[in-house]
């Protein structure tokens, strides 16, 4: 799938939406809520964009919602779900595009609010997939539940995958298998530290995928903070990246940065960009309203 693309020559950055698919949807938004369908699983989240008003009112949010996630007291990001029907440990959904990707993806209720994947990203499903080939080496860093990394693999890259939370990648693992892949290589490590150790070996790929936390710990209790740590991670990864074909993707989810940050940011280390697009991902709901959900930066050659 292309996606739907929008070119602002104001702010000369492009705005990335998927285009829509049948196992996903998304119902309304707004009250700092997403109402949202996962195959035949309907769930409301917090979405701290979502700052105007719903569409449907709140009994009809409460009459399709199957599961509701409550924030904790003084966390904003870890909660419960309040079940309105019943709904399995886990399911699987299916992503498609036009030019042969075809994922099988397990998704759960986590406290954490999340499900398993990010429905926006399926714009750089679709890029990494484009980008990579068979002679390609790709390294996918913070690569949670491994969509990118199944993107990657199904052009016949050779993937690294790269989580700090080894039930996540256990839970990617199955996401490959349920996908019919194989031939990924897992590693459940701190990607600060991994990225320098591969640095040391002389190693290099030709795809780098980036998607860091605002905050996170690697599995040894490491510290990752977003806005202190990102500069020099891409740094180490400008030395990392082959110089010849290439390609490059960077996501970041804290509301403070904007595009133009991560703009600044590859720039300042990477001297061989020829194409590059950044801005921002969002979604379209049933209504029309388009609720940002993030920034990326990707580039190629």
């Amino acid at each position: 799938m292309k996606g739907i693309e929008y070119f602002c020559p104001m702010y000369a950055k492009t705005i990335l939406s998927p285009e829509p698919w049948e196992d996903y949807e998304l119902l309304d938004t707004g009250g700092f809520e997403k109402l949202e369908r996962f195959g035949e699983v309907v769930v409301a989240r917090p979405e701290p964009q979502a700052i105007w008003d719903k569409s449907l009112p709140h009994d009809q949010w409460v009459e399709k919602a199957h599961a509701i996630f409550a924030k904790a007291p003084g966390n904003p990001e870890k909660g419960s779900w309040k079940f309105n029907k019943k709904v399995p440990s886990s399911w699987k959904i299916s992503y498609k595009n036009q030019h042969g990707l075809d994922l099988r993806l397990k998704l759960a209720l986590t406290s954490f609010k999340h499900v398993g994947i990010f429905p926006e990203q399926a714009v750089n499903w679709d890029f990494i997939h484009k980008q990579s080939s068979r002679d390609s080496q790709v390294l996918n860093l913070f690569a949670y539940t491994g969509a990118a990394s199944l993107a990657a693999n199904a052009s016949g890259a050779t993937v690294t995958h790269l989580d700090a939370v080894k039930p996540v990648v256990t839970w990617a693992r199955e996401n490959m298998e349920n996908s019919g892949q194989s031939n990924i290589r897992w590693v459940v490590d701190d990607a600060v530290k991994f990225v320098k150790r591969e640095l040391r070996r002389g190693n290099t790929y030709q795809g780098i995928i980036l998607d860091p936390p605002a905050y996170g710990r690697g599995p040894n209790g490491e510290k990752w903070v977003l806005e202190e740590q990102i500069n020099a991670l891409i740094k180490d990864c400008s030395e990392l990246l082959a110089p010849d074909s290439h390609f490059f993707v960077l996501n970041m989810y804290s509301l403070s940065l904007s595009s133009m940050i991560a703009e600044n940011l590859v720039k300042a280390h990477f001297s061989s960009i020829q194409q590059l697009e950044h801005g921002e991902l969002y979604l379209t709901d049933n209504f029309g309203k388009r609720l940002p959900l993030g920034i990326f930066l990707r580039f190629w050659k």
